[in-house]
């Protein structure tokens, strides 16, 4: 069986009427609840009127109308039990009536109190509250009932009203004339003493009147700590599948870093951007076509160990991608010591753009391979790399070739054919092209002319065109040293290296103070 939130999470409909159901079952609860809070507080209001109406019933029964029918002469006093045919005054009426009607059971209780009481009564002590309300009615003239809470704890609560008892007339001149009496100076309006009555209530038993808000909580509750155990469980899974996609993720960049070294950056964001598809597909395109090899790489390869001429064969298809890659060449492949590219797939800018891009890359290879010289000669290469450049523009079919299980992207034709051919008829640290191409360039690079060749596979005559290219400056070491003598070339330093160091070697006051 399925968790409860993981339904939910498969099927978000299912959490919605849920939801739905529990907001409008709410206010149905909470009707049902007010309903039998009213209905208890109706019956327990019922019980105490017929506990108060009762006691007042039978005390009346007990101790007016049980002694009237006595016979006898008949009067009103506090010690009416000792005369027969006696009824009890107002004020034993009131201190009787409310031990009368006092209960446990419904915590009602009615008390008729004074700090005047008559001698044989005993000393009736005041509550705190019923204190408060005398001096209160005694001093500031108000006859307003005084409402107390003084009685609430923690599981019972209850409420005590303090009436004032003021004296009249005829209880002035019964009380100013009775023997017993601790005052007999009364006037009428005197605050003779208070009335209280007290109506409580135990809490629990109004807990019990939420019984379906209580079990619509203990529901919710429940489905809501089942829904969150669920939401911790998948969170639980969540984190363990974005920990193994991370990983994933890891390997995949990984791995697709490693395949970009196989792949020309242009190929490798076509495919891993889902422009070009995985698939033996070709197509014919007007591209320009760059072929170079080094000129008598086998006598440079004899004198050299497999080690050193690793390096030097790995610097320089380093330094020859790095510019390929800077002008937007497609690196085709690597043949021995030979590099094919072209420009115009999968990205192209027009053919006369692409063929100038593809002269200025050739330019600045054959200027860097001048500057790699130096450097190797220094490392005491005898025979340094000399390359041969051919270029050549025209259609060609590009794509993917090969079989179902093993491709290449690359070129094939007539036209790629010739620009290996061009680069063949090239002197060392020369560039030569075709005349397709160098009617696009020749705003761009001065070429001469040669005499007409016929290649194998061309059914044409072909008009080789050689680049002129200016002498490139012979580049000097900032810093030589010759024994005991250094040689600094200023003109080779940055402004701000030459400024220092001009400062320094003339003793500037800043550097002698430092």
């Amino acid at each position: 069986m399925k968790p409860l939130g993981e339904t939910f999470l498969k099927r978000p409909q299912v959490l919605a009427i849920c939801v739905a159901l529990a907001l409008l079952a709410l206010p149905l609860v909470v009707w049902f609840d007010l309903r039998d809070i009213t209905d208890h507080s109706l019956r327990r209001q019922s019980l105490t009127l017929n506990s108060v109406i009762t006691g007042v019933r039978n005390y009346y029964a007990d101790n007016v109308v049980g002694r009237l029918s006595q016979g006898g002469s008949t009067s009103a006093s506090h010690d009416y039990h000792v005369t027969e045919g006696n009824i009890p005054i107002p004020a034993t009426l009131s201190i009787e009536l409310g031990e009368t009607i006092n209960t446990d059971d419904l915590v009602v209780a009615y008390r008729f109190v004074s700090d005047h009481p008559f001698t044989h009564r005993g000393d009736r002590m005041l509550t705190p509250d019923e204190n408060r309300a005398l001096a209160h009615f005694r001093t500031s003239g108000d006859r307003e009932p005084m409402f107390f809470h003084d009685q609430d704890t923690l599981w019972n609560h209850a409420i005590t009203l303090v009436t004032p008892v003021i004296m009249e007339e005829t209880c002035v001149a019964c009380h100013n004339a009775h023997p017993l009496s601790p005052k007999t100076d009364w006037k009428p309006g005197d605050i003779r003493g208070v009335q209280s009555f007290q109506v409580g209530q135990p809490l629990a038993a109004n807990l019990l009147s939420f019984k379906w808000l209580l079990g619509y909580m203990a529901i919710v509750g429940t489905a809501g700590a089942l829904f969150a155990r669920s939401q911790f469980q998948q969170a639980g899974r969540f984190r363990d599948l974005n920990a193994e996609l991370a990983g994933n993720n890891e390997f995949l960049a990984g791995i697709s870093m490693k395949l970009s070294r196989y792949l020309s950056p242009q190929i490798y964001r076509s495919i891993f951007s889902g422009e070009k598809e995985v698939e033996i597909s070709t197509e014919r395109k007007k591209l320009t076509v760059f072929f170079s090899d080094i000129k008598d790489f086998t006598l440079t390869a004899e004198t050299l160990q497999p080690e050193e001429l690793t390096v030097l064969l790995n610097e320089y298809f380093t330094e020859m991608s790095r510019i390929a890659g800077k002008h937007g060449a497609t690196i085709d492949k690597f043949i021995g010591d030979a590099i094919v590219a072209f420009f115009g797939d999968p990205e192209t800018k027009g053919a006369a753009e692409d063929a100038r891009a593809c002269v200025r890359m050739a330019l600045e290879m054959q200027d860097r391979l001048e500057e790699l010289a130096e450097i190797w000669r220094g490392r005491g290469i005898e025979h340094p790399f000399r390359a041969r450049i051919g270029i050549n523009t025209g259609y060609c079919n590009v794509g993917n070739f090969g079989s179902d299980a093993r491709m290449d992207y690359t070129i094939i034709g007539a036209e790629a054919n010739l620009a290996a051919r061009l680069e063949a008829s090239a002197p060392p640290g020369g560039i030569v092209m075709s005349y397709e191409t160098y009617a696009l360039v020749r705003d761009l690079v001065e070429a001469e002319p040669g005499d007409p060749m016929r290649f194998k596979g061309i059914p044409r005559e072909v008009v080789p065109y050689a680049v002129k290219r200016a002498p490139a400056p012979k580049r000097r070491d900032a810093v030589r040293l010759d024994g005991d003598r250094v040689t600094i070339e200023l003109t080779q330093l940055d402004d701000e290296t030459r400024a220092r160091l001009t400062s320094l070697l003339r003793g500037s006051p800043e550097q002698k103070d430092s």
